[in-house]
């Protein structure tokens, strides 16, 4: 009997874990978690066993494998192999190991994943679908969908045709064995027997056949363990010699142990005759199978002294194949082998050799600095300590200390970088030497610039930005504070001499004269827009590195490998690019709201910033609107000016759609400005209007080069020295018309000085940009008010209910259609100016409206011109009779009043709108004549009512002619033939 097993050899086989500190296992089954949990990894659906050295389990493909297979794997090579070979062995043949028995019993306890289909009953019925997924497992095989197999193609189609052949040859076979069977029954094979052993019978049933009658042997002796040497076997058989043994006499029946025996003798022999029978009985029946062993026995003793022959032939050609070609060849692979070992051990000692030198280089690359390749460095020294180089005893300690130097590393980087932005940021702004000095170490610091961060992205940390963010915001605070503080202190203000050492800085601002502000505003935009450059410089160089480290992935060619400088995916690289256009966006709106909240808090007036509090420059509320009333338009073009330096860096820094605060504070600023220069204009283009005279006015030298300087080159600024120049060429007199090219304007006054009011805002567009969609606004409603109160004037009447006139002449409806004519030629040039000031072109569409209007204006004074005629016409041939004098009466007055026309509009308009204006006139009297004369029933038939007709005409025409009112080819008496058309067709 074995000796009991050791209570050692009895500790369970997963109580514990090799890899993790003190975790001990009650169950299998907790063991079998914990590895799931902690040593195990899912990529895909398939499962990676990481339980071993380094994390890599030596048993199980590296690729993974399914749940199922992953449970049988763990059971196999995990759970059941942490014990010795020995302490399985005596755990196995311990008596007293039943409780580990139980507890591996556990691991054939049926679960979920012990349901699986059998692969026999597959290959029996293939149209069944295979076991894939959980729901097979739970609804069976039938849950999923079927497909029909194809029949194989590398076997034949078998049909009943090629069964023809054995059918025909077995079927005549088949025949002949029933027609034998039925003429009789055959004489039994044991007849001959029979004939020897009459009492031998032996019965024909099939049961009798198979079981032969043994009842007359006793059965001891066809016992299995029938034995003699047993004392037992042996007193049964012989009765007679242990009972002579007993008496030592003759039995009472007379019969002596000689008689026994003889008699035991004959009933052996009687029971092998028997058995003897039974033999030859049985050897007879199977005769024939006998024989057909025996023959069958030759056959096959013969085919294997045939196989033996064959099999040492080809022993013996193996053996010689063995001597002449393998060996050698052996030798060849087997030296083969060693040197690929050999070289692998030299790989591994050179691998070692370069792990050593790490530190160094590590060391060597930080003094460059170049933290990419540090880093870079380390990480390729870390994995081939976990790859080449696991299980080195010598490396244990590397893999810790270089986790050191990484944490060191990303020190180092985050130190250096804060120290460059403090130190860049805070250069001097204004002093334009000391940053020549300093251009050198600007483009050192650069390239510094450009080590960290790519380190930064090499380790992934992206929040660098957000601290060159805050760095920036207090740079800019530090600027602007900067500048307020050295102009307060160069402020010759009384009341800042007075008060500067009792009140703070933000008070201070609140006495500084306009002039003081401007200078203060121009500063700090100076500040600001160098500060922003150092920005975009900085911006610059993290954008290069962050497209520097984009691994870039062409679909076009997929065999391209990521470079080792090539670190970052397509989502941090997105990512960055988007952190960075937001830094520089919002730096540039950090640095304009500082601007605008400076430029926002000037109080009114000194006088109300002393009786009360003003916000400070952090202050939300609303700004004041101080230069609308102190500023002058120099000081607001200067201010125009510092605003552009700083809004146009911040826009060429941000390349996308930036919306500017400073503009939007200085435009309210200005166009409160323009609000009140409008406010003027119009008011004075009110009274003006109001005590016009609508009589021609002379034309002043500076209003003709101003004109000329328009019509020529578009531009209303005019220069001092060209406007002196142009003085003395005309040696300063005025003219009595304003010459438009070839044209001359007769004109009134206030039409001049609007033309000067339009030029200003020009100009003043031009200047300040940010308003010229206001000031566009403003012109349109000037001109709109000019034309609006003329017509109401003029064409109203109004100017003689105000007692400027005694009534509306001719002229004076003349000069107001020429001022109106004056203003639609200046409008085009007014629409180029502003088109190119304003990026929107449906702005400019005011204008277009305005001079539809003007039109329509003009349109009506040359109406109420020939309704005036049309009037005096009708009243004079209604008192009109075709009889003698010639010329009578009302053609005379008639003709008289169309020389006083000519002679009061042709001075003021143009010939050839004097012609079309007559021309209308002519019109009209023709129409009234031929109704007249249809009225009085005159028709063209050479009578004496028709010669005096043409009497008249023939004067109406020769006064025409004598003032020139229309060309001479429109003045005979054929072109007056229509006056007698409509009698014709009646």
């Amino acid at each position: 009997m074995e000796s009991p097993v050791p209570s050692t050899a009895r500790k369970k086989v997963f109580a514990r874990c090799e890899y993790c500190v003190n975790i001990t296992f009650p169950l299998v089954k907790d063991f079998l978690s914990h590895l799931r949990e902690i040593h195990c990894s899912k990529e895909g659906g398939s499962f990676v066993c990481r339980y071993g050295e380094n994390g890599v389990c030596s048993s199980l493909p590296v690729e993974g494998v399914s749940d199922e297979d992953y449970e049988r794997h763990v059971y196999k090579h995990h759970a059941l192999t942490i014990m010795s070979g020995v302490e399985q062995r005596k755990i196995s043949t311990a008596s007293n190991a039943s409780n580990s028995s139980n507890d591996l019993s556990s691991l054939n306890k049926w679960s979920l994943y012990s349901a699986s289909q059998n692969l026999a009953a597959v290959l029996n019925d293939p149209n069944k679908g295979k076991k894939r997924d959980f729901f097979t497992k739970t609804w069976g095989d039938s849950f999923v969908e079927v497909s029909n197999v194809p029949p194989p193609n590398y076997l034949p189609n078998i049909t009943i045709s090629h069964f023809q052949s054995y059918l025909k040859k077995f079927a005549k076979r088949c025949k002949a064995h029933e027609q034998i069977s039925s003429l009789g029954p055959k004489p039994p094979p044991n007849a001959e027997l029979l004939q020897h052993f009459p009492e031998l019978r032996v019965s024909k049933t099939a049961v009798e056949k198979s079981h032969f009658d043994l009842s007359l042997i006793p059965k001891i002796y066809l016992q299995l363990n029938f034995d003699l040497n047993q004392v037992e076997t042996f007193n049964a058989v012989f009765p007679h010699i242990k009972e002579g043994q007993n008496n030592f006499s003759q039995s009472a029946d007379g019969h002596s142990p000689k008689n026994s025996a003889k008699l035991l003798q004959e009933q052996l022999s009687h029971y092998l005759d028997i058995v003897e029978v039974l033999i030859a009985q049985q050897v007879s029946a199977k005769s024939d199978a006998f024989f057909d062993a025996m023959t069958s026995h030759d056959a096959l003793m013969e085919q294997l002294t045939q196989t033996i022959s064959t099999v040492q032939t080809l022993r013996k050609k193996i053996r010689e194949i063995e001597n002449n070609l393998v060996k050698e060849s052996f030798l060849v692979m087997r030296a083969n082998r060693s040197r690929n070992n050999q070289r692998q051990v030299l790989k591994k000692l050179r691998q070692m050799a370069v792990v050593l030198q790490t530190k160094p280089n590590i060391h060597m690359l930080l003094a460059i600095p170049d933290y990419v390749a540090a880093l870079d460095l380390i990480h390729t020294t870390q994995d081939l300590l976990s790859q080449e180089l696991a299980g080195i005893h010598s490396f244990r300690n590397l893999n810790s200390e270089l986790n050191e130097m990484l944490f060191l590393i990303d020190n180092l980087m985050a130190g250096e970088f804060q120290k460059y932005a403090t130190t860049d940021l805070n250069r001097p702004l204004l002093d334009s030497q000391a940053n020549i000095l300093e251009e050198m170490m600007v483009l050192s610091n650069t390239e510094k610039l450009s080590c960290i961060v790519l380190g930064m992205l090499r380790r992934r940390y992206f929040d660098f930005v957000d601290a060159y963010r805050q760095e920036v915001v207090d740079a800019i605070r530090a600027a602007v504070n900067s500048c307020v503080t050295e102009i307060v202190a160069r402020s010759e203000s009384d009341h800042h001499g007075s008060a500067s050492e009792h009140q703070s800085l933000d008070n201070q601002l609140k006495f500084l004269t306009v002039e003081e502000w401007i200078q203060l505003m121009r500063i700090v935009a100076v500040a600001l827009s160098h500060l922003v450059k150092r920005i975009k410089a900085a911006h610059d160089v993290m954008k290069e590195a962050v497209e520097v480290s984009r691994r870039k992935t062409s679909s076009s060619d997929k065999r391209t490998e990521p470079t080792p400088e090539c670190f970052l995916s397509e989502e941090d690289y997105e990512r960055m690019i988007q952190k960075l256009k937001s830094l520089m966006s919002s730096c540039c709106k950090y640095a304009q709201d500082r601007c605008a909240q400076l430029l926002s808090s000037r109080s009114v007036t000194n006088n109300e910033s002393r009786d009360k509090d003003r916000p400070n420059l952090n202050s939300d509320s609303s700004p004041s609107f101080w230069l609308a009333e102190q500023a002058t338009q120099t000081q607001l073009s200067e201010l125009s000016k510092s605003v552009d330096i700083l809004c146009n860096e911040c826009e060429a820094a941000c390349a996308d759609n930036f919306v500017s605060s400073l503009r939007s504070a200085f435009k309210s600023q200005s166009n409160s400005f323009m609000q009140r220069f409008h406010s003027d204009k119009t008011t004075k283009l009110r009274l003006i209007l109001d005590s016009e005279t609508w009589k021609q006015a002379e034309v002043p030298i500076e209003f003709q080069f101003l004109v000329n300087q328009i019509a020529e080159s578009g531009k209303f600024s005019v220069s001092k020295e060209e406007q002196d120049r142009f003085k003395l060429e005309q040696n300063g007199k005025s003219s009595s018309t304003l010459v438009v090219g070839n044209e001359h304007f007769a004109v009134v006054g206030t039409v001049l000085i609007l033309i000067s009011m339009v030029a200003d805002y020009c100009i003043k567009a031009e200047d300040l940009t940010l308003s010229a969609q206001s000031l566009l606004r403003y012109v349109s409603e000037l001109l709109q008010l000019y034309n609006a109160r003329s017509s109401q004037l003029v064409l109203g009447a109004e100017a003689v209910a105000i007692n400027r006139l005694r009534k509306i002449t001719s002229t004076n409806l003349a000069l107001a259609l020429r001022a109106i004519q004056l203003l639609l030629w200046l409008i085009p040039f007014v629409k180029l100016h502003f088109q190119g000031l304003i990026s929107e072109t449906t702005s400019v569409t005011s204008l277009d409206t305005v001079a539809q209007k003007m039109k329509t204006h003009a349109r009506d004074i040359q109406g109420k011109l020939i309704s005036i005629v049309n009037q005096i016409v009708d009243n004079e041939l209604r008192s009109w009779e075709a009889k003698p004098p010639i010329p009578s009466k009302s053609f005379q007055n008639l003709c008289k009043y169309l020389c006083k026309l000519h002679e009061a509009i042709a001075c003021v308009l143009p010939k050839n709108q004097v012609h079309e204006l007559y021309r209308l006139i002519n019109v009209a009297f023709k129409d009234s004549l031929r109704n007249h004369l249809l009225r009085m029933n005159i028709i063209n038939n050479g009578g004496p009512q028709h010669g005096m007709v043409t009497s008249e005409l023939t004067f109406y025409l020769e006064d025409l002619k004598r003032i020139s009112a229309l060309p001479e080819e429109e003045l005979t008496l054929s072109a007056m033939d229509d006056i007698w058309i409509a009698q014709k067709l009646s």
